[in-house]
């Protein structure tokens, strides 16, 4: 087996970005889903609420970010020139974040039509895991990465009426694979040079109807609907699996890729 595919989501909720390699921190991949918006109350907002997020792109840097949505100009913000850090809440994890460029908001929040603040927040994050508790995590919903294989995708397709992609999913890891699921049953996966441990499947929720190209909710609720029918499990509808990794290093497209590490 082979790596196919890297996705990267700098912004919670943004379009991915396909890179050829990532650098693999404590955190996740590098620059993952290190950017949030909120409500400007403390809680988050995502695709589910506000869809036209998924059309957000963004370059992410050691120092900073560009966005880029439809019908805006491009906004620049530097991490240097957020305020300090401000109490934020993911879910049932509540902790610190960086946030203070009124542009920014004022950007998203022309943008969404819905008040927005930006948040930024690096290594020094004081969120873990629930499962690994001395992992730390970023904005993701709740481990630092995913993982799905290529076949499972292709066994959910058959059974489609029209098909999805992996965008919809918003993976991370994206596995050559042969065998529908197998992903499921390992504990351990080495992907070229570093170690990764499977946590827990990963429950999926409305937002994998929303069209990562148009913004636009299936009508018909697919491909939720249809999982909905066969893919029940402890954490609800699963697909994918929830990552932590066990070592730092690179991750390239086509490295190979070892069950049981």
């Amino acid at each position: 087996m082979r790596l196919a595919e890297i996705h990267i989501h700098p912004l919670k909720s943004c379009r991915a970005n396909l890179v050829e390699q990532a650098l693999v921190e404590p955190m996740g991949l590098q620059h993952d889903r290190r950017w949030m918006l909120g409500d400007g109350a403390g809680g988050f907002l995502t695709g589910r609420q506000h869809p036209r997020m998924v059309l957000i792109e963004v370059a992410a840097d050691a120092v900073g970010a560009t966005f880029r949505a439809p019908g805006m100009p491009d906004l620049r913000v530097e991490v240097a020139e957020l305020g300090e850090r401000e109490s934020v809440k993911v879910w049932r994890s509540q902790f610190d974040a960086r946030a203070g460029q009124v542009e920014a908001d004022f950007w998203f929040s022309d943008y969404l039509g819905t008040n927005c603040r930006l948040h930024y927040v690096g290594p020094e994050t004081t969120r873990r895991t629930n499962a690994v508790p001395e992992v730390p995590v970023g904005f993701a919903d709740g481990y630092p990465l995913l993982l799905i294989g290529t076949a499972s995708l292709a066994d959910l397709n058959g059974r489609l009426e029209r098909p999805v992609t992996m965008r919809h999913f918003r993976p991370n890891l994206v596995v050559e694979t042969a065998v529908p699921y197998e992903e499921d049953g390992w504990s351990r996966i080495r992907v070229g040079e570093v170690l990764f441990e499977n946590v827990k499947p990963c429950g999926r929720c409305i937002f994998t109807t929303v069209d990562p190209e148009t913004a636009e909710l299936d009508p018909a609720r697919q491909p939720l609907e249809t999982l909905n029918g066969y893919r029940i499990g402890e954490q609800g509808t699963e697909f994918g699996i929830n990552l932590v990794a066990r070592g730092l290093g690179t991750v390239r497209v086509g490295d190979a890729v070892v069950p049981g590490g």
